[in-house]
């Protein structure tokens, strides 16, 4: 507990302000139930209202935590208070006049994500947000939770600070920091280490093929970077929580913490290592870049509906940008794996179309009704804020770069953001944002942010690369173009996805058709593009498919192929400009990249 929250604590009661104590427990933990108990001591008003968020900071979706609510009852000792349901996270008790309240319910936690909230018999994991009411109009007021783990055995970590005195009880010094900062409940592995003079930790839940001390090594290296280029760390000390799963992959920002979920045996390969790797130097990037420098509209989160920010390409795009970076500075990889991983991404921007469809500001605002909720045509429609805001910003790093022979660069940008805006912590807005780039760049930027970020003109990528001697090279599939995308479904072959404006779609396929055969025989196991290098552009082909099963055969006529992979590459004799350009943005001259 830091002395300013501890005394604020020992305040209070003289102050005549409610004191708030949450009580987690899992009894049970295979009925994937936290028993929550809310303790509120010199309550003074008639109307106690209690409102769980619908979304948390830093995953920009609507989720209605409430929907996991159960059980709910108030006490008065041990009299029951009338309560109702005003909304559908808003519950309203008429206290009696009573100071001492108890609340309790239940919360049902059973999806594994750093989101959300999980509790089984290995483990419990929460987010302020889905597990913790807000007590309407105090907001304010420090908070006490103590976790009655569901082993003995069981350890707890968070980035909130204990009490030396209480077992399992920590301090929040608002309701906000208590959303910010998730619990990890288990047997997990606990690492600790030291970086700059600074305290970290590292949870460990599940089990894989990493080596543990290698993976410290690595983050300690990601964590120097980014402290050298802000000139410091913000804190003093730091949570890793990392759960390691089948097929799984994301990660949450905190202020002095984040949570992580991971592939548990993507840590042998080297490129799976190398995207874990990104994945880190993402999250912590963020201390910065949105939990501090952060929009105007996100200084003040309200927990009850959408917060619209046009600027989230900034903070997640840019973000996105420096993950690849970050591990090439610190050694983890060399130019020539960062050419790559760069490639990858350009390689799912322009395979994207509805990169013609969606700007970046809109895809920014929209986040809420269409990112993390993607359906058949979200593809032809829309475009990540995380992909093209990272390619956005590269061009903007290229163009700082390329004119002031590499004295300046996007690092600039992002120092000039946290002086003016992170420090202070007052909120951007996005008119402010484009100031600063416009200043470190020493040039007008209207026409670059109506072109590329408010527009949907295609990206000139080798005008940017050409000033470090790189060039976007495209190649073409082997088979003509049909343009679908199939997946193996337990044996059937089914249609994913159609692209617009497509041969496919010209014949009316659709996305959930499973498709059957070409020329009548039968497709199978994977095999549609070795099926279409039989055929020649400009081909009429019998696709057979089941549409809402009803067996449909459908002439198509192919089209000729289309890029289906784009590389950075050296161009022929680049000059002493190129070589120098490239060296001072990646630490490589051109000949260590072929």
């Amino acid at each position: 507990m830091t002395e300013a929250t501890a005394l604020r604590w020992q305040n209070r009661p003289h102050e005549n302000l409610p004191t708030i104590h949450y009580l987690v427990a899992m009894p049970q933990p295979e009925t994937h139930l936290f028993e929550v108990t809310l303790q509120i001591v010199d309550y003074q008003l008639p109307i106690l209202d209690l409102k769980l968020p619908v979304w948390t900071p830093g995953s920009y979706l609507v989720r209605e935590y409430a929907k996991n609510l159960q059980d709910f009852a108030v006490f008065a000792a041990d009299k029951p208070l009338s309560w109702r349901k005003i909304s559908k996270n808003h519950w309203q008790v008429e206290t009696g006049n009573v100071t001492q309240l108890t609340v309790h319910y239940r919360i049902f936690a059973n999806e594994l994500s750093v989101r959300t909230n999980h509790l089984d018999s290995t483990h419990g994991y929460f987010n302020g947000a889905a597990i913790f009411f807000r007590l309407l109009g105090w907001e304010q007021q420090p908070i006490r939770v103590t976790i009655t783990p569901a082993r003995p055995e069981w350890l707890v970590t968070t980035p909130l600070p204990s009490d030396p005195e209480l077992a399992n009880t920590f301090y929040a010094a608002d309701f906000d920091t208590l959303v910010d900062s998730p619990f990890e409940i288990g047997t997990h592995q606990l690492y600790q280490f030291e970086v700059l003079g600074k305290s970290h930790e590292l949870a460990i839940w599940g089990g894989g093929n990493f080596q543990p001390q290698e993976m410290i090594a690595d983050i300690e290296k990601i964590i120097h970077v980014e402290a050298q280029m802000f000139g410091g760390l913000p804190y003093e000390r730091y949570v890793f929580i990392l759960h390691l799963f089948h097929q799984a992959y994301g990660g949450l920002e905190h202020k002095t913490s984040c949570s992580l979920i991971y592939h548990r045996f993507g840590f042998r390969n080297r490129e799976k290592c190398d995207r874990f790797l990104q994945l880190v130097a993402h999250e912590f990037f963020h201390l910065w870049n949105v939990k501090r420098i952060r929009p105007q509209a996100l200084e003040v989160f309200d927990y009850d509906q959408e917060n619209y920010t046009p600027s989230l390409w900034f903070c997640e795009g840019t973000t996105s940008y420096y993950d690849l970076l970050i591990p090439l500075w610190a050694g983890i990889y060399d130019v020539k794996s960062f050419l790559n991983h760069l490639s990858q991404e350009i390689t799912k921007f322009l395979t994207t179309p509805g990169r013609k469809v969606q700007s970046l500001s809109e895809s920014s605002f929209d986040t809420w009704i269409k990112l993390y909720r993607p359906d058949a045509n979200s593809a032809n429609s829309q475009i990540s804020y995380y992909l093209k805001g990272a390619i956005v910003s590269l061009f903007l790093d290229l163009l700082i770069r390329s004119e002031s022979q590499n004295r300046r660069s996007l690092d600039d940008v992002m120092r000039k953001m946290w002086q003016q805006f992170g420090v202070d912590e007052i909120g951007y807005t996005p008119e402010q944002l484009q100031s600063v780039i416009a200043s470190v760049a020493e040039r007008d930027l209207t026409d670059f942010f109506k072109r590329y970020i408010d527009g949907t003109e295609e990206l000139p990528f080798n005008e940017y690369l050409a000033p470090f001697g790189l060039q976007l090279v495209a190649e073409s599939a082997e088979e003509p173009y049909l343009g679908v995308r199939v997946n193996n479904e337990n044996g059937r072959e089914m249609i994913k996805f159609v692209e617009v404006g497509s041969p496919a779609q010209l014949a009316g396929i659709d996305a959930g058709d499973e498709l059957l055969a070409i020329n009548g025989m039968k497709v199978m196991g994977g095999g549609l593009g070795d099926r279409l290098k039989d055929y020649q552009p400009n081909d009429t082909i019998q696709v057979t498919v089941f549409h809402h099963d009803l067996l449909r055969s459908l002439s198509v006529t192919l089209a000729p192929s289309v890029p289906s992979k784009y590389q950075v590459i050296s161009i022929p004799n680049p000059d002493l400009v190129q070589r120098d350009n490239l060296a001072g943005w990646l630490g490589s001259r051109i000949a260590s990249v072929d």
